[in-house]
């Protein structure tokens, strides 16, 4: 059975679960006249009953999903001859690669050994057997727990208190789980990070101004040494993301005091769902945007005044990634404009200002500090982006100023250094993570930045 139907059964016992378990509490109450007699309402009775019969049979299912692959690999690897089981790890790896290929089909070389098809055989039906073994005890699960429901379900069963107790139960693993995920992340890329610091220097990296990542894997490869300053990059970043902000921070800005302060409800209510679809549009559409239309039209247009224009420039990806994030800046900005008091803007029309002397001196001025930090967020955005500046920036790594020239930025280094086939103890792979961290320090220092300054304007208007 496979594991999409094993989850629809059982989610199709949970709801009927729900059901009984909801009559049942009915049921030993006297009916629905002696309802109040229940210690909850009998919605809650069906949800105890639901959780009995379902949560065991996730558990297992998740607990089968985390070693299930492993046991049978040992299990395929046990089967092999030794001179394949007694392989170094990384050339065991490309065999277990190439069994899992044969297993689904999308590998069957001529010269494959028969071992590999007897091995991929056997992993089909291991994992075959395990998916019938699972898909059974997750239905016995919930009908044991189904039976335990049935029998604890009683009209003095504090049953709202036992569901509240699990749904808090599973808040707690779900932030505790994101909280471990993030330490995982950030202690996965130190690590490799001192790995890559312990071949090039600290100085160097952060303060060298030439990026030129390529290295012999080999000694006696013809090859260059490498150079890592990551200066021309942070100054890539910091152009882009600063032309950006230059076309977001106005515009978003002036659309956010319309809307809050200018437009009709009527207004309100299909511009800022318009504006706000420009945020889920994907990244590689305003790439394509970015590559077939602004950086034809900047070249053109710097053409007529006399200036080169290079095809892939940092002025066309600023514009389209400043374009991207006006919904950033205009959705935040507008939130924070409209929780400034009322009172205040009385206040100052009870004095003879105007609309506009209002929104000057007193909406903006007390707005400023969530107006502030919403531009700080969408300044990480702009640092984080790849696509865009992959498309219309170029991979270049020129340390400039000139936003009409071909830059690159550290994400879009990131994605090209571990892209094809690298050794991954080498300097150039592990710069990567190096970059990476950076980055992390930057964008986590940003946000704590923001938060900081919007909780602060929180504190002063609520």
């Amino acid at each position: 059975m496979q594991l999409t139907t094993l989850l629809l059964i059982l989610a199709a016992m949970a709801v009927m679960s729900f059901m009984v378990g909801r009559q049942r509490a009915i049921g030993t109450a006297g009916g629905y006249r002696q309802i109040k007699t229940l210690h909850s309402l009998p919605k809650y009775y069906g949800y105890y009953a639901a959780i009995w019969c379902g949560i065991p049979g996730l558990i297992l299912i998740a607990f089968w999903l985390a070693i299930a692959d492993s046991v049978i690999l040992d299990r395929v690897i046990e089967s092999l001859p030794a001179d394949l089981r007694n392989l170094p790890e990384s050339q065991l790896s490309l065999v277990i690669n190439d069994i899992k290929n044969i297993a689904v089909g999308q590998f069957a070389s001529p010269d494959s050994r028969a071992e590999l098809v007897v091995a991929a055989d056997l992993y089909t039906a291991l994992h075959s057997s395990a998916r019938r073994i699972l898909s059974g005890l997750v239905i016995l699960l919930g009908m044991i727990g189904l039976g335990i429901a049935w029998l604890r379900l009683r009209p003095e069963l504090r049953a709202r208190n036992h569901v509240e107790g699990m749904v808090k139960l599973g808040l707690v693993l779900a932030s505790t789980l994101a909280i471990f995920t993030t330490v995982g992340i950030l202690a996965s890329v130190l690590f490799e990070a001192v790995r890559f610091f312990q071949k090039v220097p600290v100085t160097d990296f952060l303060f060298g101004l030439t990026w030129s990542p390529q290295t012999a894997l080999r000694a006696d490869q013809v090859g260059s040494s490498g150079s890592f300053g990551a200066v021309p990059l942070f100054t890539g970043t910091l152009l882009i993301s600063f032309i950006a902000m230059l076309v977001a921070t106005p515009i978003g800005l002036m659309t956010a005091v319309y809307l809050s302060e200018y437009a009709t409800r009527r207004v309100r209510t299909w511009v800022k769902p318009a504006l706000e679809i420009l945020a889920g549009v994907p990244t590689v559409v305003y790439g394509y945007f970015a590559a077939l239309t602004v950086a034809p039209l900047l070249g053109d247009i710097g053409e007529f005044l006399g200036l080169e224009v290079a095809s892939e420039s940092a002025l066309g990806a600023g514009l389209v990634m400043g374009i991207m994030i006006i919904p950033f800046v205009s959705s935040l900005s507008d939130d924070v404009i409209n929780a400034v008091p009322q009172a205040m803007r009385d206040g100052s029309y009870a004095l003879g200002a105007t609309q506009s002397e209002t929104i000057k001196k007193v909406v903006l001025p007390a707005a400023l500090p969530g107006i502030v930090g919403s531009t700080l967020l969408a300044v990480s955005r702009a640092i984080g982006e790849t696509m865009i500046v992959v498309m219309a920036a170029g991979l270049a790594a020129n340390l400039t100023a000139n936003p009409l020239q071909a830059v690159t930025t550290v994400t879009v280094q990131i994605v090209t250094l571990l892209v094809g086939d690298q050794e991954f103890d080498s300097a150039k792979t592990l710069a990567a993570f190096a970059l990476g961290l950076v980055l992390f320090i930057v964008t986590l220092g940003l946000n704590v930045l923001a938060l900081q300054i919007v909780r602060r304007y929180r504190e002063q208007y609520e």
